[in-house]
């Protein structure tokens, strides 16, 4: 086969014991991609780092029929399908990841991907989200989207709050980029088929690893060092302590990324890791969109803010008492807790519970009088 620049992309992935830092070191005193695989073994042994195995595996591949082989696949799915290979000597590789010593050597992408987007907030999360979660995914991205219509939202494609933000990314149409831990031949959970159209069209697909690359647990760890890298933090809305969301936020803290975390109620199981990560400092606290654009130096609409606040329905799994309370003041205004016994049909002792919780979950608050109203529209 006739070796191009893309063939040495593919190549250099598939040298044994030869990983990311290393392929850098090699370029570094090689100077390109091409070079290292026609360097003499004498010469490669002098980089430090490159033992006499490593540099014997290179002499090996650059005469590898099978290796050029599987070269020439990959170079023919990529072209079938209007892929885009990219390494990290291109000055389209995304600079975020550049910034990172171990981010993938060569990448690919499928879609109107942008890998170089001015605003980018990786959302990240457990498969198990709750309505809790769920609802503050779709609130933050409808209020992110009225702020930059160009904030584009990554997350890997997973079930729970990963699909959530890409779900509502496409909703409010804002640009979102799915990292995937498998080669771009198929979509892992085959759920989620149905939302990579959309997401090609105004976003795209990435991973560093090639076609039949199955889905195995390991490489989704790998996969999560791309996510913390690719944008500008890194935001945990549920997870448990030992959580995969927890592994991406950990690295975007290594990487000098911001991290921002949900908080949640201490005895839910799903706010454990975001609880713990703001008690041990390592992420801002936020509550909304504002929250996440004052962390990150982000500029909004003051005026628009006002508004947007009163809106906002982060709000905790709520009883049928408290949703009665809600509705009641929705409809009449604000009232005494009399009155509010009164039309809720409940005891004043039972009402007095209710709005001391929904006060606590900031949704209600006690005006002069004792009078209660709605601390934002709900």
């Amino acid at each position: 086969m006739i070796k191009h620049e893309n063939a040495y992309k593919i190549a250099v992935k598939l040298i044994p014991g030869i990983g990311d830092v290393t392929v850098r070191k090699l370029v570094a005193y090689c100077k390109s991609l091409e070079a290292i695989f026609h360097e003499k073994k004498s010469n490669l042994v002098k980089i430090p780092g490159i033992s006499d195995v490593l540099a014997s595996n290179i002499i090996q591949a650059t005469s590898d029929t099978i290796l050029w082989k599987r070269v020439e696949e990959e170079l023919a799915f990529c072209e079938k399908y209007n892929i885009q290979i990219i390494s990290f000597t291109d000055k389209e590789y995304p600079y975020r990841l550049a910034q990172c010593d171990d981010t993938p050597v060569t990448i690919f992408a499928i879609g109107k991907v942008n890998l170089n987007p001015p605003k980018a907030l990786s959302i990240v999360g457990t498969r198990r989200a709750t309505n809790y979660g769920k609802t503050f995914c779709q609130t933050l991205i409808k209020d992110l989207h009225e702020i930059d219509k160009n904030i584009a939202i990554v997350s890997g494609l997973a079930y729970g709050i990963d699909i959530t933000a890409h779900k509502y990314a496409i909703e409010y149409n804002l640009p979102t980029i799915a990292v995937l831990a498998h080669g771009l031949d198929i979509i892992y959970p085959s759920e989620h088929k149905k939302y990579v159209k959309k997401m090609i069209a105004n976003g795209g697909l990435i991973t560093e690893f090639l076609s039949k690359t199955k889905p195995d647990k390991p490489n989704f760890v790998k996969r999560n060092r791309i996510i913390a890298a690719f944008s500008d933090a890194t935001l945990v809305v549920e997870s448990q302590k030992d959580g995969g969301a927890m592994i991406t936020a950990n690295l975007a803290f290594e990487y000098n990324r911001d991290v921002l975390a949900l908080p949640g109620r201490i005895f839910d199981t799903f706010s454990e890791g975001p609880n713990f990560l703001i008690k041990s400092n390592k992420a801002s606290l936020v509550e909304n969109c504002f929250d996440v654009c004052k962390a990150l130096g982000w500029e909004t609409n003051t005026s628009s803010q006002k508004n947007s606040a009163e809106v906002i329905p982060i709000i905790f799994n709520l009883t049928e008492d408290e949703q009665k309370i809600i509705n009641i003041l929705k409809e009449e205004g604000d009232l005494t807790i009399d009155l509010l016994a009164i039309k809720a049909n409940l005891p004043v002792s039972k009402v007095s519970v209710v709005l001391l919780n929904l006060e606590f979950n900031d949704i209600v608050e006690t005006l002069p009088g004792k009078i209660y109203t709605l601390r934002r529209k709900i």
